[in-house]
This record gives C-alpha cells, sequence and structure tokens, in this order.
C-alpha cells in the first residue's frame, strides 16, 4: 500500500503538469483563482439575472428530508437573459436551490445546463455594476490586446468580483499579449499598487510583470529597495518582484539576487525558491540574460546542499554538462537532511552524454543503490536521445528537452509554497502551507524535492524481494493507465470549457 501511494503521488504531479499545460504561455507570474465570467458564461446553455420573489421555507435544524423528497428551492424572476434566449423568456419564474436571506428583489446571477428541463445553480448575489460588466463581455473583440485594454480598467475595482474576474483574464492571457499593452499601461498607476501591502500578492505578481514591460532604469532604485528589505510585505510576489528587476537592469541587475538568495545560506528556503523561478522565466522566456550568464548563477545553488535539487533539473535541460564532478560530490557527501538530492543527481547523469557520467553512476550505485533504483523507477524510460547522437547537442530555449523526461515537474496551483506572505505567525522555513492569495508560476517543482521525495523516500526501497522488471510493470500497468485516463479527461474538460466560443 506504501508503495501504491508514493507511486500515486508521482501520478498526481504528473496529472497536474497535463492540466495545467495550457497555461505555459500564459503570464509568467501569474496564476488564475477561478473561472472567469467569461468561461463560466461558455460553459452554461442558460444565463440570466433575476430577482428573488420567494425565499423557501425554513428548514429547522436537525431535520432530515424524506427519501425522495427534494431540497426546498427560492423562487426567482428572470429580469435579462445574457445567454440562451430560445432556452428561457423574459419574467420567467425560476427555481433554485437557496439558502441566503437575501431581501426580496435583490438581483442574482443564476446559470443553467441540461436542457430542456434546465438544472439551475445556486444563485449569486450581484451588483448593478458586475451586470453591466458582464454584458459587456459577448461583445469584446477577439484579439486579446484589445480584450486586455477593456480588462485592465477593472484591475483594482473597488467591486471586488470585477477585480478578481480582470486579474484572472490578464493570468489567463498569453505573455506575448501582456507585452503588446505597453503603449496602453498606465505607468503611474502600477507603481502605486506595487508599493501598496494591501494589494493581494496574487494581483501584485501581475503589476510587477507589467511593470517590466513598460517600466524603465528610473524604477531600479524603488525596486531595489523592496528587495532588500525584511518586511515580508513589502517583498510578495518575490518571484515577479525579480523577475522584473532583471527585465529592467539587465545582466548586471543578477548580483544583488545572488548575493540576497542564491549564494545567501542565510536566505528563507521561501526566498531562495522565489530567485530560482525568476532565474528559470529569464533562461527560458527571455532574451534579455544570456543564459550562459544565468547557469553561472544556478551553479551557486550546488554549493548549498539542501536546495540544490531545485536547480539541478535546469542544469540537465539546458544542457550544462560542466558539474558532473560536483554532481557526484553531491551525491557522495549527501546525508539524511540532504539525501534527496541524490535521486536529480542520479537523472543528471543519466541524461548526460559523457561516458564519464555512465562510469559515476555505477560507482555512485555502490554508495546508495536505493537512491539509484529510486531513479530508475519512478523515472523508468531513461535518456530521451529521440534521435539525437550522444554528444551534447545545441541548447534550446524551451522547457520541452530531454531532461523532462527525467525530472517530472508540476506547478502546485493549490498548495502553495508560502514564500511571500506571513502565515499565521509562522517562521517555518520552506514550509508547504495553503496560502491565501500566494500563487505559484507557471513553472516546475522538481520532484525530488523534500515535498515529494519524503513521501515515498525509505518505505519504497524496503521490498528488496520485488524484482525490478515487476516494479516496471507496476508502473506501466497502474500508472500508464490512470495517466491517459485523466489525461483524456483534462482535455475533454478543456474541449467543454471552450465550446461557447
Amino acid at each position: 500500500m506504501k508503495r501504491f501511494t508514493a507511486m500515486m503521488s508521482v501520478l498526481t504531479l504528473a496529472v497536474m503538469l497535463l492540466a495545467n499545460a495550457s497555461q505555459a504561455i500564459a503570464c509568467p507570474f501569474c496564476v488564475a483563482t477561478t473561472q472567469t465570467f467569461t468561461e463560466e458564461i461558455a460553459s452554461m446553455d442558460a444565463v440570466v439575472f433575476a430577482k428573488l420573489v420567494k425565499l423557501p421555507p425554513p428548514i429547522e435544524p436537525g431535520t432530515q428530508l424524506a427519501e425522495g423528497q427534494e431540497i426546498p428551492r427560492a423562487k426567482f424572476q428572470i429580469v435579462t437573459i445574457v445567454k440562451g434566449k430560445e432556452l428561457v423568456k423574459p419574467a420567467q419564474t425560476i427555481e433554485a436551490i437557496y439558502f441566503g436571506e437575501a431581501k426580496v428583489g435583490t438581483s442574482f446571477l443564476v446559470m443553467a445546463v441540461d436542457p430542456p428541463k434546465l438544472m439551475w445553480s445556486t444563485p449569486m448575489e450581484i451588483a448593478k455594476s458586475t451586470q453591466n460588466y458582464i454584458l459587456k463581455l459577448d461583445s469584446l473583440p477577439k484579439d486579446p490586446v484589445a480584450r486586455l485594454e477593456f480588462f485592465q480598467k477593472y484591475l483594482e475595482n473597488e467591486d471586488e468580483e470585477l477585480a478578481r474576474d480582470s486579474y484572472d483574464e490578464f493570468a489567463n492571457s498569453p505573455y506575448d499579449a501582456v507585452k503588446a499593452l505597453k503603449p496602453k499601461m498606465d505607468h503611474a498607476q502600477l507603481l502605486k499598487w506595487i508599493q501598496d501591502s494591501e494589494v493581494p500578492a496574487s494581483r501584485r505578481r501581475l503589476y510587477l510583470t507589467m511593470l517590466g514591460v513598460c517600466g524603465s532604469a528610473k524604477d531600479l532604485p524603488m525596486l531595489e529597495e523592496l528587495l532588500s528589505s525584511s518586511d515580508r510585505k513589502k517583498k510578495a510576489g518575490l518571484d515577479a518582484l525579480i523577475g522584473c528587476y532583471l527585465t529592467l537592469k539587465g545582466p548586471d541587475g543578477l548580483k544583488l539576487i545572488e548575493d540576497l538568495f542564491i549564494r545567501n545560506k542565510r536566505s528563507e528556503y521561501a526566498d531562495t525558491y522565489a530567485a530560482v523561478m525568476a532565474l528559470r522565466f529569464h533562461g527560458t522566456e527571455s532574451d534579455i540574460i544570456p543564459r550562459k550568464r544565468i547557469l553561472v548563477s544556478m551553479r551557486y545553488m550546488l554549493d548549498r546542499p539542501q536546495l540544490a535539487d531545485l536547480v539541478i533539473p535546469d542544469l540537465a535541460r539546458w544542457e550544462d554538462w560542466s558539474q558532473v564532478d560536483r554532481m557526484v560530490k553531491l551525491f557522495k557527501d549527501a546525508d539524511e537532511e540532504t539525501s534527496w538530492v541524490r535521486v536529480p543527481v542520479i537523472n543528471y547523469l543519466r541524461q548526460c552524454p559523457l561516458t564519464e557520467a555512465k562510469e559515476q553512476i555505477k560507482a555512485l550505485e555502490k554508495i546508495d543503490p536505493a537512491a539509484v533504483k529510486r531513479a530508475n523507477t519512478f523515472f523508468p524510460f531513461g535518456p530521451a536521445n529521440r534521435g539525437r547522437e550522444d554528444t551534447p547537442s545545441s541548447k534550446s530555449s524551451s522547457l520541452d528537452t530531454p531532461a523532462d523526461d527525467l525530472f517530472v515537474s508540476a506547478p502546485v496551483p493549490e498548495i502553495a509554497l508560502d514564500f511571500n506572505e506571513e502565515s499565521s505567525g509562522s517562521t517555518t522555513t520552506g514550509s508547504i502551507e495553503t496560502v491565501e492569495d500566494t500563487a505559484i508560476p507557471s513553472n516546475p517543482l522538481p520532484v525530488s524535492s523534500p515535498v515529494v521525495e519524503k513521501a515515498f523516500q525509505t518505505e519504497i526501497i524496503k521490498e528488496e524481494s520485488v524484482p525490478e522488471d515487476k516494479e516496471l510493470n507496476l508502473w506501466y500497468a497502474l500508472g500508464v493507465p490512470f495517466l491517459a485516463g485523466l489525461g483524456l479527461l483534462v482535455i475533454q474538460w478543456r474541449v467543454m470549457s471552450g465550446s461557447g466560443h
């Protein structure tokens, strides 16, 4: 059972990678908080604004419904039809489950599916400003830049529903569209939002991303002050803050980032993680800083064994094979607190085309056969040369390189690393918590990290009696069908959610 549970953890992360693959080109440091109004409406058959005309009779505490008895429903009268004019009529009365205590006459947004007998969703109380906003959505142009110009007007709107929805539209938009909006961006307003500690970290990330597009060297002193601050609120959205700073400063800005978060061994795990995310963005999505220079910064992380696994996949992905000796040393020097680094080290060596690397794997297997076994079991496909010669190929700017087969990674949409905000007064470094308004950018979290490694580090290896081929059979028998099925579900969901466009 423990073996199966551990494998399911890896499969779950892989499924999340599939589910988020479509977001790979979106705003690099933004993650949508929920479905946008546009997405919700597109997935529904009927959408209306309706006023409450009658509340359901109250249900006394402890009351149990008889078998077959339905929950009492409230009655609403349709005022405006947003979608589905062929299915409903103005002034028509509809019924929906509602447990609130709003006054009769209050306006609600109500949606339904499955005609001809429509199933109505739980009504959402809605302000007049939100109604006007929703009515404009259908007439917006398809051009992503023109759409963003509309949503930009509602960022930080006093109506929180509009502020959230406009942010989510930006978070889902292609990064190229965000950059193309540059002539329409309000630079002064972005600075105010960035320096406002009350702005949620998720939205602050967007404003820092936008400042990276429309800002200039004049903004650098302000950004440097935020980077050096000991106030967690001022550093909220640190990954985007670093990304913005490097975008405006260029290669010369790396020294400050290295001194504060990379080489500084007293830097908190959360801050270092944010810095790695920013470096990864510039190494894959930007040409402002040469990748060779970014690799120099990444290599400094190998001097911090507890965190080295954050960058080993990137070194392999970018085919930096100059670190074989350091990888071997990391493996040999690993102790109980850094043992998880051994799996990514083995996978780096497996991917490396140098003969020396293959020889080192054999030597290291004698030191810790369990680590090599984990690497082969949970990443069984081996180096995916894909027709390449057994020599280093030209570097690619894409994450879709052979190294991805050995370093499964996935964004974490709900459980977030708290590297930006205080949470319940906790000061635990590198802890995993569900944090409101904390978002992980669309960058990978190595499966080899303590987050996942500890889930299956020792228990998997105890059953030494199971032959290697049977472990691989278990992977194929359970893992492949599981991934394939959930992958199809993800694809079907994406198709259905976009069917209204």
